[in-house]
C-alpha cells in the first residue's frame, strides 16, 4: 500500500477506536463553506498526482489532494478540459488556488457552465473511499458506460467528506469548445433578461454560461446581462447576431466582447473575485439561493447576481435574513445556503444549508451511519446533528 494511504488508514483506525473526530482537510480553500470544521486535522494533500489519463477514452483517474490546477494544466495541454467548470477559490495573482481534486467532488460546487454543460456529479465515473471501519472501497469505474448496481460514486458528491474520505476520482473529461463567443447587454432588467433567457433554453442555441448583476461600480450604475455561446464555429456564428437583435430588442444596448477580456471576467464570476463578492459592509452574508430557472425576478433590497439562466441567484443579505430567504426559496421550489460569512457574523450567523425535511433528513443519517458508523468524518460540517 501506498504509504501516504497506509498512514490515512491507521489514522482512521484509531480515530474509529477512539470516537476522535477528523477534519478532512486538503488544499483549505472551501473551508468556509459548510457548518464550520470540527477535530483534528486529517491532511490529504500528501494524496498527490494523475494516475491515468487517456485523452481518446475522454477519462481521467487522479488522487484526490492533487491540486486542481495541475489537473486542469494537463487537460488543456490535449485541449480538453472540466465541462462543469469547477470553481477554485482563492487564487490571486501571485499563487494559483489550492483547491484539490477531491475537494471539487467533496463540495460539488460548478460554476458558470453548470446549467448547460452539467453539474460535477454528472461527471464522476468512480471512486476509491476510506470508509470509517477504515476499510478501502471502489466504486463505479473508468468507463464512461457504467451503470452497474447503486451509483455511490455519485453519492459522494457534495457530501463534504462526511461518508469517507476520498482517496482516488475517475473523472469523465470534454474536449474545448472550437468556437466561444461572449454577449454583453446594458441597461437590461432582470425580469426581461430571466425571460430572454428562458426563451433561449427552449431553442437550439449553443448557449453556454450567463450571468446577470446590478453594477453600482459602474458611472452610470447599471444592469449588465453576460451570455457566453460555445459550440460548432457555424452554430456561434449564426446565434449571435439573432441574439444580439433580441437583446436590442428588449431595450438594451449589446455588444460582442473580445473573448480575450471576457475569458478573465468568466474566470472571475467562477471563482468569486468580480467586484460582486466582496462585502459591502461586516454584518452581511452571502447567500446562494438554488431554484427553478423560470422563478421570477426576486423583488428583495439586496445586491443579486444571478447565474445558469436562473437558477443559481447570489445575494448579499445580513444573516438574520434566514427565514425571509429561506421561506421565499421554499415558495419557489428551491433552496437558500448561506455560501460565505463574515468574521463579524459568523458568530450568529445561522444554519449553513436549508433544513432537511423529516425523510430525507433521515436518509442522511442511515446513510452516515452505514458509512460512518463511529461519526468521525466532518461531524457536523453538512448539518450540526450530523
Amino acid at each position: 500500500m501506498d504509504p501516504a494511504l497506509y498512514h490515512l488508514t491507521e489514522r482512521v483506525r484509531a480515530a474509529a477506536a477512539a470516537g476522535t473526530p477528523l477534519r478532512l482537510r486538503g488544499g483549505g480553500s472551501k473551508d468556509f463553506y459548510g457548518q464550520p470544521p470540527q477535530g483534528e486535522l486529517l491532511d490529504l494533500t500528501l494524496l498527490t498526482g494523475i494516475i491515468s489519463y487517456e485523452p481518446s477514452e475522454l477519462v481521467v483517474t487522479v488522487r484526490a489532494g492533487t491540486p486542481l490546477a495541475e489537473l486542469e494544466a494537463a487537460l488543456a495541454e490535449r485541449g480538453q478540459c472540466l465541462a462543469f467548470e469547477p470553481p477554485a477559490f482563492g487564487a490571486t495573482a501571485a499563487s494559483p488556488s489550492r483547491a484539490t481534486c477531491g475537494g471539487m467532488v467533496a463540495a460539488g460546487l460548478s460554476g458558470p457552465a453548470r446549467a448547460s454543460a452539467g453539474a460535477v456529479r454528472d461527471f464522476v465515473l468512480g471512486v476509491t473511499l476510506l470508509n470509517g471501519r477504515a476499510e478501502l472501497l471502489t466504486f463505479g469505474g473508468q468507463v464512461i458506460k457504467n451503470v452497474a448496481g447503486y451509483d455511490v460514486s455519485r453519492l459522494m458528491v457534495g457530501a463534504m467528506g462526511s461518508l469517507g474520505v476520498i482517496t482516488q476520482v475517475s473523472l469523465k473529461v470534454l474536449p474545448r469548445a472550437p468556437a466561444e463567443a461572449t454577449l454583453m447587454c446594458a441597461g437590461i432588467a432582470q425580469q426581461a433578461a430571466l425571460d430572454l433567457l428562458n426563451r433561449w433554453g427552449g431553442q437550439p442555441l449553443p448557449l453556454n454560461a450567463s450571468c446577470w448583476v446590478f453594477d453600482d461600480s459602474a458611472s452610470p450604475a447599471r444592469d449588465y446581462l453576460f451570455v457566453r455561446l460555445r459550440g460548432a464555429v457555424a452554430a456561434v456564428q449564426a446565434a449571435c447576431p439573432r441574439m444580439m437583435a433580441e437583446l436590442r430588442a428588449a431595450g438594451g444596448e449589446a455588444v460582442l466582447m473580445d473573448n480575450a477580456q471576457a475569458g478573465p471576467d468568466w474566470q472571475a464570476c467562477r471563482d468569486q473575485t468580480l467586484p460582486f463578492f466582496s462585502a459591502s459592509a461586516p454584518e452581511l452574508c452571502l447567500w446562494r439561493l438554488s431554484l427553478p430557472p423560470t422563478a421570477p425576478a426576486l423583488e428583495l433590497p439586496y445586491a443579486q447576481l444571478i447565474e445558469w439562466h436562473g437558477a443559481q441567484r447570489w445575494l448579499w443579505a445580513p444573516g438574520s435574513a434566514q427565514a425571509q430567504l429561506r421561506q421565499l426559496a421554499s415558495q419557489l421550489g428551491g433552496s437558500a445556503t448561506l455560501f460565505r460569512s463574515s468574521a463579524a457574523s459568523a458568530a450568529s450567523a445561522p444554519a449553513r444549508f436549508q433544513p432537511l425535511p423529516a425523510p430525507l433528513a433521515q436518509i442522511h443519517q442511515r446513510l452516515k451511519h452505514e458509512f460512518d458508523p463511529a461519526a468521525i468524518f466532518n461531524r457536523g460540517r453538512l448539518y450540526p446533528d450530523f
